[in-house]
């Protein structure tokens, strides 16, 4: 069934009614005489923008559909969130023809439904009861925001918008890296010096941008391995403690993944885990050389949270990498939960044979 009830049933649009709201800027969508408003969510969807552009200045007709694509299921519940009533008659210009006649038969109306959890309540103490039914549930995503705690001040901890991650660490990036180049100019890092200093090997200061783009790479790698292996396990059905932190790391987005202010990592959160990072990279290697490396690391951190919210509120234009980057995305959030773990990149889908398949991408016949 759906995540969500769909809004309540309105009269019946006649193409009148229709036009009107098209003339008003709206952006709607008909399926089995089913007509949805979708113009609060056409320019978050890859394509959204061209296909408003595409409508600007002329008829109805070019509101509806473009040429039809695969869709998953969660997209056909995602869909049922914007429904506003069925239309009295298909009149001419919203026929879809055989093509589309095929297409539409193919894709079931979902049904309302009643959820498994009381939105007007924090969902954090209340998804570890999901059990066994969880796991269906965060991967059904919906269009509204998700409020975690009971207290407000915990709330305000857990949620911030995207420029803050920048405004907050970008200065500190600059910082260490100019703290660490001139570190580096002093000549006195060695890299293998606690093992031997017959041997060691003198670390330049012209070395630092290799560093850190070493530092950047390995932030790339650790990126696919946490949203992999951790954002993405699967929790014990019967472990409300392991389900509830799930949701607090990541199923909370893939829950509702247009919620602006949760698309970024919150800065007191996201201290911690930097702090440690940084000491295990302190513990491996030398002061100064481990502080390089960091700072890549941390940089290229600042770029990934920059990306994510990009491809969930970005508008890149078609052929471009990020308009790739944010079809991929799209995918991995509504049809592939289980694979196409990068975001910045899909390097690293190829080795670990995560790939999202190309097939998923083609136009349906």
């Amino acid at each position: 069934g759906c995540p969500v009830p769909p809004p309540p049933r309105s009269a019946s649009p006649g193409a009148a009614e229709v036009r009107a709201r098209c003339a008003q800027g709206a952006c709607l969508v008909s399926c089995h005489r089913r007509l949805y408003d979708l113009s609060g969510f056409v320019r978050l969807h890859p394509g959204g923008e061209q296909l408003l552009r595409r409508r600007a200045g002329t008829d109805v007709s070019a509101a509806l559909d473009g040429p039809p694509h695969r869709h998953s299921a969660n997209a056909r519940r995602w869909l049922e969130q914007y429904y506003v009533g069925d239309l009295e008659q298909v009149p001419p210009w919203a026929e879809p023809g055989p093509g589309w006649a095929r297409t539409r038969q193919v894709s079931p109306v979902c049904q309302p439904a009643l959820d498994l959890v009381d939105w007007q309540k924090p969902l954090l103490w209340q998804v570890g009861y999901l059990g066994e039914k969880y796991d269906e549930w965060v991967h059904q995503p919906v269009d509204r925001p998700i409020r975690l705690f009971h207290s407000d001040f915990l709330e305000f901890l857990s949620k911030t918008a995207w420029y803050v991650v920048f405004m907050v660490w970008t200065p500190v990036v600059l910082y260490l890296s100019w703290v660490s180049y001139t570190s580096l100019a002093q000549g006195n890092t060695r890299l293998f010096s606690s093992f031997t200093t017959e041997y060691s090997i003198p670390v330049h200061k012209y070395y630092f941008p290799f560093i850190f783009l070493i530092g950047m790479i390995l932030w790339s790698l650790l990126e696919y391995l946490i949203h992999r292996f951790v954002f993405h396990m699967k929790p014990p059905a019967s472990n409300y403690y392991l389900i509830t932190l799930h949701f607090l790391l990541h199923g909370q987005h893939h829950k509702s993944p247009f919620d602006s202010s949760r698309l970024v990592f919150p800065p007191v959160p996201a201290s911690l885990v930097i702090g440690f990072f940084y000491g295990v990279l302190r513990l491996l290697l030398p002061e100064v050389l481990g502080l390089s490396v960091f700072v890549g690391g941390l940089c290229g951190y600042v770029i990934y949270d920059m990306i994510h919210y990009y491809l969930h509120y970005g508008s890149p234009k078609k052929g471009t990498y990020l308009y790739g980057l944010k079809a991929y995305h799209v995918k991995h959030h509504f049809e592939h939960q289980k694979s196409g773990f990068g975001i910045t990149t899909r390097f690293w889908d190829y080795p670990f044979r995560t790939l999202i398949p190309e097939e998923s991408f083609k136009k349906e016949d």
